[in-house]
């Protein structure tokens, strides 16, 4: 039997372990830290009994990704699907929401409801297809061509200065604007653009921006017991550095080495040919994140009473501020005034907090490699927000973007999304191909988020590279239906 080993157990190293095993290969999962998961992993927090993500906690692409459907996840784990997708407050009180009912959303916008549905119902109506468009590599037709036309003229919209003539209002500049910040890049941005319409398309569609009642572990733990159901294994503690060290197995006979990890570890290949080793070293990493975990007495006491009922809450004031906070980032500094992408996912799990208490998970993007405890900073964020929240902290745990390596060898510098996200690095990621899953090593695949459709969970990534491997080896090589 042939075997296959696969490096690093994030959703994309164990996506392609489920698909190969199946396929009839031996597979073995070596993962560097002591639980699987990658960054959908889950722990306890700075006090017991609140539970917290590592890094994923809310996943809008996971019920709609074509790998997880197949594998059917939504039947596997408990799904919580929020009647708000996501809530962005400002001042005085208000805020702007995007109710999972898109005409609710609109009417709440007011002068911006037209914009709204011209810039997000489309591409919600057809999100099989803005999925498909942005779930592959960029060297293809897609299925649906009308789709991918009409997301790429909005995302030229968006992406550009021209932004600021769709939607007008403070409450709808600021709700489009809090989602593209999502991408770690400057602002306005084509790649910024077309992250975040493609999770504005998500949070009006039937799953919305849902989450596993339990943490993001649930995802991990489905993955690597259909693994083992298929007969694969799994070995944590095993940081693989340098693939000259690594018995894993003979090409020659069809076994296979998939790599879920930064593409900095194809360089230890002894085989990898020079041009190759270029690309690879110039393939650049992005921003960090600076994450902090909150345990909090009571609800966190939202000024509007709606942000208290949603579990994503982006915090950052206006459009203009947000774009201030982003471009700072990108000029290797950290605005007073950042951007947080924050999740309290215990308002509607019970399972994340204690009886009576909360759990507050958040970030804000710093430069790469920074070593800034972000504490102080998302606490006047929340506080801004919510007054009173600072007085209601029983205790946090500070992860600076320094530490988040450790953590995750393939997040560089705290690079949470694999690489840079430019337009160019859409497209070179971490190599121009049709088929970048591929390397010129003889049964050596990448498979991270390095590689496309990039960030997100989705498992896509490591499921093209196993199909990849399959076709190769001239294999069958679509995931077969368990139910």
């Amino acid at each position: 039997m042939a075997r296959a080993t696969v490096i690093g157990s994030g959703p994309n190293g164990l996506a392609a372990a489920v698909a190969l095993a199946r396929a009839g290969y031996a597979v073995e999962v070596l993962e560097a830290a002591e639980t699987v998961g990658g960054g959908v992993r889950t722990g306890q927090g700075p006090l017991p009994g609140f539970v917290f993500d590592v890094c994923s906690a809310v996943h809008p692409s996971v019920l709609t990704s074509p790998f997880f459907r197949a594998f059917g996840i939504r039947d596997r784990i408990d799904w919580i699907t929020p009647e708000i997708s996501y809530a962005h407050p400002l001042e005085g009180g208000r805020a702007a929401i995007a109710w999972r009912d898109i005409d609710r959303t609109a009417d709440d916008l007011g002068a911006d409801a037209r914009a709204w549905y011209a810039l997000v119902r489309p591409l919600t109506r057809h999100l099989e297809g803005v999925v498909d468009f942005t779930g592959h590599a960029l060297l293809r037709v897609p299925d649906e061509p009308i789709t991918a036309l009409r997301y790429g003229i909005r995302m030229l919209e968006q992406g550009s200065p021209f932004a600021r003539l769709t939607l007008r209002t403070e409450a709808g500049a600021a709700l489009i604007a809090g989602v593209v910040a999502h991408a770690n890049a400057p602002m306005p941005s084509l790649s910024g653009a077309a992250a975040g319409l493609l999770l504005a398309a998500h949070g009006h569609a039937p799953t919305g921006w849902s989450y596993p009642r339990g943490g993001a572990q649930r995802i991990a733990d489905a993955l690597a017991s259909d693994l083992e159901a298929h007969g694969g294994s799994i070995r944590t503690g095993e940081h693989v550095r340098d693939l000259r060290a690594l018995d894993w197995g003979d090409p020659s006979r069809g076994d296979l080495l998939i790599l879920d990890t930064s593409p900095r570890l194809a360089l230890t290949h002894p085989d990898i040919p020079s041009g190759y080793a270029r690309a690879l070293r110039a393939y650049r990493y992005g921003a960090g994140a600076a994450k902090v975990d909150f345990a909090v007495e009571g609800p966190i006491p939202w000024a509007n009473p709606d942000v208290a009922r949603s579990p994503t809450v982006h915090l950052g004031g206006t459009r203009d501020e947000i774009w201030a906070s982003e471009n700072a980032v990108a000029r290797g500094r950290v605005s007073d005034r950042p951007y947080v992408l924050a999740v309290q996912p215990s308002v509607l799990d019970e399972t994340r907090a204690p009886a009576g208490r909360s759990a507050l998970w958040a970030y804000i993007h710093v430069p790469q490699g920074s070593d800034l405890d972000a504490t102080e900073l998302i606490t006047r964020q929340v506080e801004r927000f919510a007054p009173g929240f600072r007085d209601r902290v029983l205790a946090s745990r500070s992860v600076p973007a320094s530490a988040r390596e450790a953590l995750n060898p393939a997040e560089i510098g705290g690079d949470v999304f694999g690489g840079e996200f430019t337009m160019l690095q859409a497209l070179r990621r971490p190599v121009i191909s049709p088929t970048p899953w591929r390397t010129p090593m003889r049964g050596v695949y990448l498979a991270s988020a390095s590689t496309p459709p990039g960030p997100g969970v989705s498992g896509t990534p490591g499921w093209l590279a196993a199909r990849t491997a399959l076709r190769d080896a001239r294999l069958p090589h679509e995931l077969p239906d368990l139910f």
